[in-house]
């Protein structure tokens, strides 16, 4: 069956649209931008979209067009994103065993770290997440950013390079 004949508007297609990429364009914001309930919120209104354009979205196209609309949504409220990634807090524990030198060195390693990730640039931060904690290879990173692995590893290079300055070496 060509890919032109497959409806958008079909439930059982759109059902599988959701359960193929709603958690990875929410994973994708999430890292991009730091925010699992703000990622979790443009992928349900991106579906909608989805679902109310679906007779002029072809089936070929729909994944594009998912990311592209979740993507655009989030830059919109970028700032505010940008501001709870610089300063969202580690979880505290109720008790240690640790020393209290120690615990401060952790929390100040904790705030230099979340710093310096999120004073990189949004490429960089997107792919250096993306990687280190979601585990995605450069090849998948490339297909989810539309770019060139090449490009992929460049920013991957510099956020590290960067890190190190900033972090120094761990």
């Amino acid at each position: 069956m060509p890919e032109n004949v497959i409806s958008v508007c079909d439930e059982k297609v759109y059902e599988q649209l959701y359960r193929d990429h709603a958690e990875k364009i929410c994973y994708y914001l999430y890292y991009k931008y730091g925010d699992m309930e703000k990622a979790q919120d443009i992928v349900q209104d991106s579906f909608a979209k989805l679902w109310t354009n679906c007779s002029k979205i072809i089936f070929g196209a729909a994944k594009s067009f998912l990311y592209k609309i979740a993507n655009n949504a989030s830059i919109n409220d970028y700032k505010h994103q940008k501001t709870v990634l610089k300063y969202k807090s580690t979880e505290q524990k109720n008790y240690t065993n640790e020393s209290p030198e120690f615990q401060m060195e952790e929390k100040e390693f904790m705030h230099r770290l979340n710093s310096a990730i999120a004073g990189l640039k949004d490429g960089q931060r997107e792919v250096f997440l993306l990687n280190r904690i979601e585990k995605k290879t450069y090849k998948e990173i490339a297909e989810m950013l539309n770019i060139s692995v090449k490009a992929v590893e460049k920013r991957m290079h510099l956020a590290l390079v960067i890190l190190r300055k900033k972090i120094g070496n761990v």
